[in-house]
């Protein structure tokens, strides 16, 4: 697929990875649909990408009969939709023994339900729609893209919710595209490693170098366009398919 041709919608959208992802691939050319809950940011986003190649969508991934909605919407502002990149996501950080009293169920099951819940919502939608799809020379209708963490594989203590949740993506990707193969449909996930965040730039300068010099290489955070170089390769490479591809500098990730 080439890049001048996607039409995407990006879950998480207007933030981090997810607008990194958006300012790439309107960069090249595409179109992008950015659903999430910050409509603030969501303007600012569009103001900045134009109102010809983004639109935003106040959309919880969780909500099924919404997402079905606004994935019609978006497919009829971006005149198709070929590629979707679930990008939402939360922390839902907590130890399961904590100071006063085991982690509440809530907190853990809000936190699969975000990251893996609200994935599957929107990539199930999401093929519904690309199944319709004129197919590509190669018989490609579509790509559906989801966000893991190398939690998945080393989470540390406080993260079993996440780790958790993104062990869930992790494993939904081969069987999905799998399944979704005979309507021409690729499913792939990224593992991020320690990625350059919000929640990282109000660290102060010594954890941040910190953090940094635990990669070993390159020795730095990542940042949303190595995110989005990837995202623009898995596109375009289409013999990429069922596959979660870490994205971490080499780090592995200690207990703590």
């Amino acid at each position: 697929m080439q890049l001048s041709s996607v039409r995407a919608v990006i879950t998480g959208g207007v933030s981090g990875l997810g607008l990194g992802v958006a300012q790439f691939l309107v960069a090249n050319g595409g179109k992008v649909a950015l659903f999430d809950l910050n409509d603030e940011k969501g303007a600012t986003a569009v103001a900045e990408l134009g109102a010809d190649n983004a639109r935003y969508f106040t959309t919880n991934v969780t909500d099924e009969a919404g997402v079905t909605a606004n994935l019609a919407a978006a497919r009829d502002f971006l005149g198709g939709l070929n590629v979707v990149m679930n990008c939402a996501g939360i922390l839902g950080a907590g130890r399961v023994l904590g100071r006063e009293a085991p982690m509440p169920l809530a907190n853990f099951q809000t936190t699969v339900m975000v990251n893996l819940v609200g994935s599957f919502n929107v990539a199930k939608a999401a093929a519904d729609l690309m199944q319709h799809n004129e197919a590509s020379a190669d018989g490609e209708r579509g790509v559906i893209i989801n966000t893991a963490s190398v939690a998945a594989y080393e989470g540390q203590i406080g993260q079993a919710a996440y780790s958790a949740s993104k062990g869930g993506v992790v494993g939904m990707t081969l069987p999905m595209a799998r399944e979704l193969s005979r309507f021409g449909i690729r499913v792939l996930t990224i593992a991020p490693g320690v990625f350059w965040t919000p929640m990282v730039d109000g660290m102060p300068p010594n954890v941040q170098e910190s953090l940094a010099a635990s990669i070993p290489f390159p020795s730095r955070l990542g940042q949303p366009a190595d995110f989005a170089s990837l995202v623009g390769h898995i596109i375009g490479n289409t013999y990429l398919n069922g596959e979660t591809i870490r994205l971490d500098g080499a780090v592995r990730l200690a207990p703590k």
